[in-house]
């Protein structure tokens, strides 16, 4: 049997996704499709890797060496095409803890950065609880694909000094890969307007057929210069919770303060259990991401094939890459918070609210596809019904 043919039962774990139902949604009755982390055992490489580890017994503070550096430097060539040397790496327990210490070190209070809405929330807080200025450039929803607005980038970039961009590749929640023109462009701009691009690259590895990542400092040397790159392995292997991530970082200068940064604030230190993990996924990890992408391929067919046999109102934007899905609900003709109600009250289910990720997404959701297959079409079913029981009593 394929791993991810077996139903677990997250519950009771003090799983986020599925332990905090009442404190999220107001309620325990729905079907949780909303943080991104999957219902799937992580490679029992990793599993193995832990196992061994504790049969040590002993947890003390532990060191990142080639073991671990190597197997990095050769998936991201394999995988991303791009040659990087291990003294590029930065560790850190997450990447939001990176981000939030590059805002800290090169920028400053009342500094502008820029990000492209609708996009991943933490963003949004990093920069507000920092206090620098939060400047957005929304993306141009061109018939279900989206784009960049370059237009609106360059006079931004131009005309309010914009510090840095804070950059989501692949792009969260849309699901855009974006390409290699794509990011030249972007790049460009950057470099013409001295804005720093810090890069947060943490799906990379969850790309669907015919689209591939391309790490935006793998440009050039000059653009690579001046972009800090976040990765981890926390997505593509489910293991968030053992906090192991990296950043890669040619420039010297801005290795060297993103270091002392992270020193400062106590977040220089991976714990013993993701040491472990990253050396054992990374070297490990190759098959079990392939049958891990058929699924999901699976799945996003599903859905997108589903909704538009049964309910055309609802309308999914095909992702590139992720296991996120954005959907449009702007014809059921709901205000934003009648929609969260209606999605948790008529359809039972438990998924993000398009409004966070900015107000471009305010009729939209977004729905996690990293379940059981059973899950999924449990609660697609549900939806559907849901929807079709309100068009009948309108």
């Amino acid at each position: 049997m394929n791993s991810f043919d077996i139903k677990h039962n997250r519950n009771h774990t003090r799983s986020v996704k599925w332990d905090s139902l009442d404190r999220t949604f107001q309620a325990n009755d729905i079907i949780p499709l909303w943080i991104a982390d999957m219902d799937f055992k992580s490679p029992e490489a990793v599993n193995e890797a832990l196992i061994e580890r504790a049969k040590h017994g002993i947890y003390g503070y532990t060191i990142v060496d080639e073991d671990i550096t190597d197997p990095i430097v050769k998936w991201i060539h394999q995988h991303h095409h791009w040659r990087i040397d291990s003294n590029w790496l930065s560790f850190s327990p997450s990447v939001v803890a990176s981000i939030a210490m590059s805002v800290q070190a090169f920028t400053n209070p009342g500094d502008n950065i820029l990000i492209q809405t609708p996009v991943y929330t933490p963003f949004f807080k990093i920069i507000k609880d920092h206090e620098r200025n939060l400047i957005t450039s929304s993306l141009i929803d061109n018939q279900g694909h989206f784009e960049m607005d370059f237009d609106d980038l360059e006079d931004k970039f131009k005309n309010q000094n914009i510090t840095a961009l804070l950059f989501c590749s692949p792009h969260n929640p849309v699901g855009r890969v974006w390409t290699k023109d794509e990011l030249t462009r972007l790049a460009n701009l950057c470099l013409q307007y001295d804005v720093l691009i810090l890069s947060d690259e943490i799906h990379c590895d969850l790309i669907y057929e015919g689209h591939h990542h391309i790490p935006i400092a793998s440009l050039s040397k000059e653009i690579a210069h001046q972009t800090i790159t976040y990765m981890a392995p926390s997505k593509t292997f489910n293991m968030a919770g053992l906090q192991a991530s990296y950043s890669i970082i040619e420039n010297d200068t801005l290795r060297r303060k993103q270091e002392f940064a992270l020193q400062k604030s106590g977040h220089k230190q991976l714990n013993t259990m993701g040491n472990m993990a990253l050396e054992a996924v990374y070297k490990n990890g190759h098959t079990w991401l392939q049958d891990l992408l058929s699924l999901l391929t699976q799945h996003k067919n599903y859905v997108i094939d589903t909704f538009n046999r049964e309910v055309p109102e609802i309308r999914i934007i095909e992702p590139e890459g992720t296991y996120l899905l954005w959907m449009d609900c702007s014809k059921l003709g709901f205000s934003s918070l009648e929609l969260q109600k209606f999605m948790i009250q008529k359809a039972k289910v438990g998924l993000n609210s398009g409004i966070a990720y900015g107000e471009e997404g305010s009729q939209f959701m977004r729905m996690n596809i990293a379940c059981h297959t059973d899950t999924l079409k449990t609660a697609v079913n549900q939806i559907i019904y849901a929807i079709n029981h309100y068009k009948e009593n309108k």
